[in-house]
């Protein structure tokens, strides 16, 4: 088919019209089995009626004034996310990579504020922290930098989950540590215990800023609100993004302390930021993952999911490793594995591959056990199947 859309995309052959739940229909009304959530994105399943009534009634009131003026809904939004985080502040913005140049500017600023003339930040081996210039800079993946040379300077790479190697680090100019709790893009890998805390301790000791993507991790998807709930520190900087407004774009760079001050009038903006309509429909996936005890369920349903995935392969000598944390869910094999991911959508089943060998499973919080038995039974007969005919 002719299109006029630039072809950034190697999009799959269908066409979703509507979706209830952990389900989406295609326009020829097939249904299929959502295990993705637009990428993290639709934690609250799609069409959810809470979501859906706050943000029908809010475009019948009010959807943009810009920020030239008080937001209501903002301030709602900040105070609500403070309360739950701990920071002092938030800056709103419309994705995650936007929350993320965010944070970097902020580093930098702060670097400049302590007599760093060019403020250095230490990022990670396959992050990924977004497509804009100086986030696909920070982003580990040579791959997607390719061609966008000259990149931003500023920034000082070291392997993931080797707090040694960020404490091996003699550079005068850093000021901040920029991690992913769990590296989605980078094939789900889960830091050792004590790592985070590791670098809240190296940070403090060095007066670096210790900034945490939590674009992919947040709003539940773990089995806490953040992810740096559960590791039992309080980081200066945090981003969210993706499933804040369940698909209404929205970002968010929240900090705290020193880090809180460092970004005054003038120094930074949005045109669409936090509008009233995005707002909106952020308050109300925060009111329903409360209400519906959707977070805790996250962590107990994820475990649940990864255990019956390795009894499924079990005797798959194929599958090398299944990793968990929450409902984020990683399914290394021993060998490059994107066509199961065709395979898998002739079945009805919407998956991803990741890190070329990694099967990434994000499904949405709302999954109920039927439809969790339904994922794992027929993704591990799609799986075993094809690496046994094709060993």
């Amino acid at each position: 088919m002719n299109s006029h859309i630039m072809p950034t995309y190697a999009r799959l052959p269908v066409c979703f019209e509507r979706g209830e739940g952990a389900w989406l229909w295609d326009s020829d009304g097939k249904r299929h089995l959502d295990a993705l959530s637009g990428i993290a994105v639709c934690n609250l399943g799609h069409a959810h009626p809470a979501v859906t009534a706050a943000i029908a009634l809010q475009a019948g009131k009010l959807v943009h004034t810009s920020n030239l003026y008080r937001v209501g809904l903002q301030e709602t939004l900040a105070d609500a996310l403070a309360s739950a985080s701990g920071m002092d502040n938030v800056f709103f913005c419309n994705s995650g990579a936007e929350a993320n140049e965010a944070a970097i500017k902020l580093a930098r600023k702060y670097g400049h504020g302590l007599g760093v003339c060019e403020p250095a930040v230490i990022v990670m081996e396959n992050s990924f922290h977004g497509r804009t210039l100086a986030t696909l800079s920070a982003t580990g993946n040579r791959k997607i930098q390719e061609g966008f040379e000259p990149l931003v300077s500023g920034f000082v790479r070291v392997p993931y989950d080797d707090a040694d190697a960020v404490s091996a680090i003699d550079n005068p100019n850093v000021v901040a540590v920029l991690v992913e709790p769990v590296q989605g893009e980078g094939g789900v890998r889960i830091p050792s215990p004590g790592y985070l805390k590791r670098l809240r301790e190296l940070c403090d000791q060095r007066q670096w800023l210790l900034m945490l993507d939590e674009v992919q991790t947040g709003m539940g998807r773990t089995g806490s609100l953040f992810a740096f709930q559960q590791a039992g520190i309080v980081p200066d900087v945090f981003t969210l993004a993706k499933a804040l407004g369940n698909g209404v774009p929205i970002g968010a760079c929240l900090a705290r302390g020193t880090a809180a001050e460092i970004l005054t009038v003038g120094k930074h903006g949005s045109t669409f930021g936090g509008n009233p309509l995005a707002c909106a429909a952020a308050l109300a996936v925060l009111k329903t993952l409360g209400e519906e005890n959707l977070v805790q369920r996250a962590g107990i349903l994820g475990s649940a999911i990864a255990a019956n995935f390795r009894t499924e392969f079990g005797s798959n000598p194929h599958v090398r490793e299944v990793r968990n944390h929450g409902l984020m869910i990683g399914i290394e094999l021993d060998r490059p594995c994107a066509d199961l991911v065709g395979l898998a959508l002739a079945q009805g089943l919407l998956i991803n591959v990741t890190a070329e060998t990694t099967i990434r499973l994000l499904p949405p919080l709302i999954l109920d056990n039927a439809e969790a038995q339904l994922l794992v039974g027929q993704l591990a007969g799609i799986v075993n199947a094809h690496t046994i005919q094709n060993q």
